[in-house]
């Protein structure tokens, strides 16, 4: 079942005016008129008025919100659909939207899944009955087609009206796996995404194939996948550790975000390795913090504010003007190259060894 902006059955589990009117046999302004109590209502006859209440009671039927007041003004409303508030990266997305929105004189209302696909339901329809003109999801695989305009940040599933907002996953992995070559390493460990990232499967297929045009190897033991809910560098560090666990074999390491790079960067250099004389470290995204550790970290720049505000623009032109729809815009990223990464060391330079509880695997 999908929100097909021609269907009565917008939402799945909610009943629509539409649908007490067939149940009932009347027109939908008869049963309208008795649902909003209207001056018309008084015309019609006591016993099929019982009959729409019975029917809207036995189906559950709820008025929207805004029903009343819709057809004749705007909300000047969004929804914003996120997985967490406070995360680095979906805060700089949801400041870039609240400043497009300020200056056109829109607000928006913000809901928070935590990747509960029950609660993007539940959201997504309340902010619907609150009378939102469109909806920004932000790291959200939104399940159907919202009858309003939308614009999914790190969107990659087809839905009718949705514009998904995307980096340029292919030119991110070349760029980024492009330095580190240069460099001269070839041997090169990954932390992947978590599965329900949404832009984790693209970005992994982007470097699988960015690594077979470079004829860098990927192994089992130099990968990692998080599998975890957590947005602070304590995934990362506990990650990097059981990567270090299973060998130490590598001189470079490719995180999937700059949080996860951060908290490698800590367990790397509690195993004795030194970044990034022993081992370079490559982030994703450029959160405010990536340039203000030590060292500072060399990674692919996500304009993320810049993407909030192309998503704001995006919604508002199909609101304000209806703007030709996109199916997808595609932002191109950049390098930014800091200390965590540098040139191999020599086989002469001696490289300090893991500790032996890290390294008894480290053949691979």
């Amino acid at each position: 079942m999908s929100w097909d902006r021609n269907s009565s059955e917008k939402i799945p589990g909610r009943v629509t005016l539409k649908a007490v009117a067939e149940r009932v046999g009347l027109t939908p302004g008869t049963v309208s008129a008795v649902l909003n109590e209207s001056a018309a209502s008084s015309s019609i006859p006591e016993h099929t008025k019982k009959r729409i209440l019975a029917a809207a009671c036995e189906m559950n039927y709820r008025p929207n919100y805004f029903a009343r007041t819709l057809r004749k003004q705007k909300t000047h409303t969004i929804g914003v659909i996120a997985e967490e508030i406070g995360d680095a990266y979906g805060s700089m997305i949801i400041s870039g939207v609240e400043r497009y929105l300020r200056t056109h004189n829109y607000f928006f209302l913000t809901v928070i899944h935590r990747h509960d696909p029950k609660l993007i339901e539940q959201y997504s329809a309340m902010l619907l009955d609150r009378g939102v003109e469109g909806i920004i999801a932000v790291d959200t695989s939104l399940p159907y087609s919202p009858p309003v305009p939308a614009v999914a940040v790190a969107g990659h599933k087809k839905l009718a009206g949705v514009t998904n907002l995307n980096i340029d996953q292919l030119h991110a992995a070349r760029i980024a796996l492009r330095h580190l070559t240069e460099l001269g390493h070839r041997k090169i460990a990954f932390i992947r995404g978590q599965t329900f990232s949404s832009d984790a499967k693209e970005r992994w297929e982007t470097i699988q194939s960015t690594c077979e045009e470079m004829g860098i190897s990927i192994t089992a033991a130099r990968t990692v996948e998080m599998d975890r809910d957590d947005a602070s560098p304590q995934m990362g560090y506990d990650f990097a550790k059981q990567l270090l666990a299973q060998t130490s074999n590598f001189t470079a390491l490719f995180a999937y975000n700059d949080v996860a790079a951060i908290g490698a960067i800590r367990a790397l250099q509690e195993a004795g390795l030194r970044v990034p004389d022993d081992v370079s470290v490559m982030g994703f995204d450029d959160i405010r913090e990536a340039g203000f550790y030590t060292p500072s970290l060399t990674t692919v720049r996500q304009p993320l504010g810049q993407m909030g505000e192309i998503a704001a623009q995006t919604l508002l032109d199909q609101i304000e003007s209806n703007a030709e729809f996109q199916p997808q815009i595609l932002v191109e990223p950049l390098l930014v190259v800091r200390e965590s990464t540098g040139k191999v060391k020599s086989a002469s330079s001696k490289r300090p060894s893991a500790p032996a509880a890290l390294s008894k695997n480290s053949q691979e």
